[in-house]
């Protein structure tokens, strides 16, 4: 940024490590981060120990003001965020914001998005973008409107999906991404050499929604192409996570392999395995898959042929008529 361009006054908003990246980036660049917006600290595990988000570690870590609502419409809240006076809000990976918050800066509310707008539109991007089998992704920067995650698009970064990346891998790629294209975005704002492009103007019919993930949402259809339940398992892990069952139980799958099939294993309908010397095969819509690491209920996460080295019960069929 130009030096003799006055810095912003920033109010950063997130919570998980994704946005703890750029909130670190935006506090080493000539901006100025006035105040911190945060989840509350919440019991979690077996003892009900207190946790705290990893954007909250990092705003005591940087000696940076910090807010925690309960309600974001509270007036509190709402005389705190007037008090740091910031010409700009920035939001990341954060729930959804009122009107009555991100209506307040001079020069808007800026989130970013881990997809390339306005496709994948939605809670679960980094995981449907993987599913869907799709060779790049990225990030975009838009401001705030009403509706979620379809205001004006300010920049946005692409980046490649390599053909093994699992919505993990993906999600630290574009979490660096991210945190630099944010810097970039308040740069640019800084300087006015920036105006919003309405996704409107930017659709062309293909995209896809990314709506929020749950755990059932993990249930392999193996009656789909190999190369779409790989996909699809790649997409998921590590959360919501792939499964399927085993002998009526739930039975977690965190990696697949595309390894062409051994003359040695026979056609496989849908969720039919073959296991042996070959390891352990599940039939596909058109070609068996080979099962890598998985994990029985109860258990940890082990590779396949340790799993059946040490499983008791036929292993025969995973899921029931193929789903």
């Amino acid at each position: 940024m130009n030096d003799s361009v006055s810095p912003l006054r920033i109010v950063f908003f997130g919570t998980p490590d994704f946005a703890e990246a750029a909130l670190r980036a935006l506090e080493n660049s000539q901006h100025e981060v006035v105040g911190v917006v945060t989840a509350p600290d919440k019991r979690a595990g077996r003892g009900h120990k207190i946790t705290t988000s990893a954007v909250k570690d990092a705003a005591m870590e940087l000696g940076l003001p910090m807010a925690q609502p309960d309600r974001l419409k509270s007036p509190g809240f709402i005389s705190q965020l007037n008090r740091w006076n910031a010409d700009v809000f920035c939001v990341v990976a954060f729930r959804m914001l009122p009107e009555v918050v991100w209506g307040l800066p001079s020069l808007g509310t800026v989130n970013v998005h881990g997809s390339i707008l306005p496709d994948f539109r939605g809670a679960a991007p980094i995981q449907h973008a993987v599913a869907a089998g799709a060779s790049r992704s990225g990030v975009t920067s838009f401001f705030i409107t009403q509706e979620i995650d379809t205001g004006s698009v300010l920049l946005q970064r692409g980046c490649e999906i390599a053909p093994e990346d699992t919505a993990g891998d993906l999600y630290v790629k574009l979490m660096h991404e991210g945190a630099g294209l944010m810097v970039d975005t308040m740069d640019a704002l800084a300087v006015g050499a920036i105006q919003g492009i309405a996704q409107d103007q930017l659709l062309t019919g293909q995209e896809r929604p990314a709506p929020k993930l749950f755990r059932q949402d993990g249930r392999i259809d193996w009656r789909k192409d190999r190369q779409a339940v790989h996909d699809f398992i790649r997409g998921m892990h590590p959360f919501p996570g792939a499964w399927s069952t085993l002998n009526g139980a739930t039975f977690k799958i965190h990696a697949t392999s595309l390894s062409e099939q051994p003359t040695s294993v026979p056609d496989l309908a849908a969720g039919q395995c073959h296991t042996g010397a070959d390891g352990w095969w599940v039939g596909t819509g058109d070609a068996p898959l080979l099962l890598k690491t998985a994990q029985l209920a109860g258990k940890p996460a082990m590779a396949a042929e340790d799993i059946l080295r040490g499983y008791r019960y036929p292993v025969d069929q995973l899921g029931s008529m193929g789903f």
